[in-house]
């Protein structure tokens, strides 16, 4: 994608989300590590809802530990998938008691080897806790990057390593929040605004569902309701 197209595009998303920012609340980068991993199939509000009682009972690792998964769900349960995050935490904090001093690591690497953590976990952290330029694709940038024609990618990591080519690094971490702000506003998974959209005359979804819709009613034109040749079509 051309660099001045990208460029558009971020420039109107600016002007519709002036106040893009992580969704997460948190004051450190373990309580966004932990917040992060409770937000998959999970809304960030239904977290915020949850961390504050947790993280005022447990601020790091080693209290997590000490809670044990039964103590742990108690706090997670409302969540959704919470056994399985419950172990995921409570092993995650055992790799950074042992390995990190009860610290979080701030490279792909190591974040992506904590246990429930993959790709867009440790992007989140990164670009949030440690201002590190990444851009975490979740189910909202997927879909908004790939409509834009920002991205073609068929899976997350993918469209990853193709919005690091299109948009320039220092605005890795705000595109991030740009792309999610426009996929839960307008460009919803389902009935996305089109119309009102001021980017779909970028929009390769939009222009595609144009062009569907005429050719569509194109072809209903020529026929009646069963399907066949209406009178002004038949050859004289």
């Amino acid at each position: 994608m051309p660099a001045h197209k990208s460029k558009k595009i971020l420039a109107a998303l600016r002007k519709l989300y002036p106040e893009a920012r992580c969704g997460l609340d948190y004051g450190s980068p373990f309580e966004l590590l932990i917040a992060t991993i409770l937000s998959a199939q999970c809304t960030d509000k239904r977290v915020n809802l949850v961390t504050p009682a947790l993280f005022r009972r447990a601020k790091g690792p080693e209290q997590i530990l000490k809670l044990g998964e039964k103590g742990l769900v108690s706090f997670i349960k409302t969540c959704g998938l919470y056994q399985a995050k419950a172990k995921n935490i409570l092993a995650t904090c055992q790799k950074l008691v042992q390995e990190y001093s009860g610290q979080v690591p701030d490279s792909l690497e190591a974040l992506t080897e904590l246990p429930g953590v993959g790709r867009k976990t440790a992007n989140v952290v990164l670009s949030n806790a440690f201002d590190t330029p990444a851009i975490a694709v979740d189910t909202h940038v997927f879909r908004v990057s790939r409509r834009l024609g920002l991205a073609r990618g068929k899976n997350p990591h993918q469209v990853e390593l193709e919005l690091q080519k299109a948009i320039p690094q220092k605005d890795w971490s705000e595109a991030h929040h740009l792309l999610i702000a426009h996929g839960r506003g307008l460009c919803s998974a389902r009935s996305p605004q089109c119309e009102a959209c001021p980017l779909n005359s970028e929009c390769h979804y939009f222009q595609s569902e144009r062009r569907s819709g005429a050719s569509s009613t194109s072809g209903r034109a020529g026929r009646n309701p069963k399907g066949e040749r209406s009178s002004g079509d038949r050859r004289r």
